[in-house]
């Protein structure tokens, strides 16, 4: 197949990149690097069916030749990143997705979108399977992210029921592994870089939130199958293995070997923050015969062996 990946430079993009490349696959990846970094497909230079076009996907994609799929990933995804880009995000969750939708609709190709558990947003359903349509504050400060997303789902469903277009939504949950920035604001790289650091892991609010971790390898292979596979519905990929956040930190010091403990700050809760994330997996094992393999401190090791290179 020829792939079109956008964000290809990004955390989750690069290693997408990557899996397909090992498939047999010709890939080309999209990016305007805000918050991709070349530095993450460098390596993928030497394979003679990698390309690498820098552009927006908010603006008119002119692209040449066939393509099999166009797989959406461009967004800032972090908290830090699409507050610091809240009009981007929204751009690229409405302009890009209608946009990369003309593509594949112009190409006859497959269409995937990237989504995420966020349009749940402070779930009061738990766990969250897919009929959930969620608890979401549109002007919040994390409003731009989880419209931007929810608008592009509605927008798939449209190219879809309209014009008969082959759509794919995957809904990712937290996931984490190597070529995730240091400084995105999310907790495992804020944990793991205090740690490694010797510092204390700063802890927000009572630390009762919970989070499930799926390392990134488990969410390439849920996306390859979804490609593959001729469902329409969001299916949620993520691991429903839930814990606190002071349980993770606990771990991360365990692992890393941190004696510095942890720091309470529960008069700065952050503001949106959900209170819980655990994601229902059940269509995944139905429909796609897929369910995490990976082991959190498994992943965690090879992450924070990244993240020593980095720190």
């Amino acid at each position: 197949m020829r792939l079109l990946i956008t964000g290809g430079a990004g955390f989750l993009g690069s290693h997408l990149c990557e899996r397909f490349l090992a498939d047999g696959h010709m890939v080309i990846a999209m990016d305007n690097l805000i918050t991709g970094s070349m530095r993450n497909i460098d390596h993928l230079f030497s394979n003679p069916d990698f390309s690498f076009v820098q552009h927006d996907v908010s603006t008119f994609i002119d692209f040449p030749g066939d393509l099999d799929a166009v797989l959406h990933f461009a967004s800032p995804a972090s908290p830090i990143d699409y507050l610091r880009f809240p009009i981007q995000t929204l751009k690229v969750g409405a302009l890009g997705t209608h946009n990369t939708l003309g593509l594949a609709l112009a190409k006859g190709s497959k269409f995937l979108l990237a989504s995420t558990s966020e349009i749940y947003g402070d779930p009061l359903v738990h766990p969250q399977d897919e009929t959930y349509v969620g608890n979401v504050d549109a002007i919040g400060p994390r409003g731009v992210y989880d419209e931007a997303k929810r608008y592009a789902e509605a927008m798939t469903m449209a190219y879809h029921r309209a014009h008969g277009l082959q759509t794919r939504i995957v809904r990712i949950f937290n996931t984490y592994g190597p070529r995730m920035r240091l400084d995105d604001g999310r907790v495992v790289p804020n944990f793991v870089g205090q740690a490694l650091r010797g510092e204390p892991l700063t802890v927000y609010g009572d630390g009762q939130q919970t989070r499930s971790f799926q390392f990134v390898d488990d969410l390439v292979e849920g996306v390859a199958r979804l490609l593959a596979s001729d469902y329409i519905d969001p299916v949620n990929i993520g691991n429903p293995r839930e814990m606190t956040i002071l349980e993770f930190a606990e771990i991360v010091n365990r692992i890393t070997q941190n004696p510095a403990g942890i720091v309470m700050k529960q008069e700065e809760r952050i503001k949106g923050d959900p209170q819980t994330r655990r994601p229902d997996i059940t269509r995944a094992r139905t429909v796609l015969n897929w369910e995490p393999r990976v082991d959190l401190e498994v992943g965690l090791d090879r992450t924070i062996e990244y993240f020593r290179h980095v720190v």
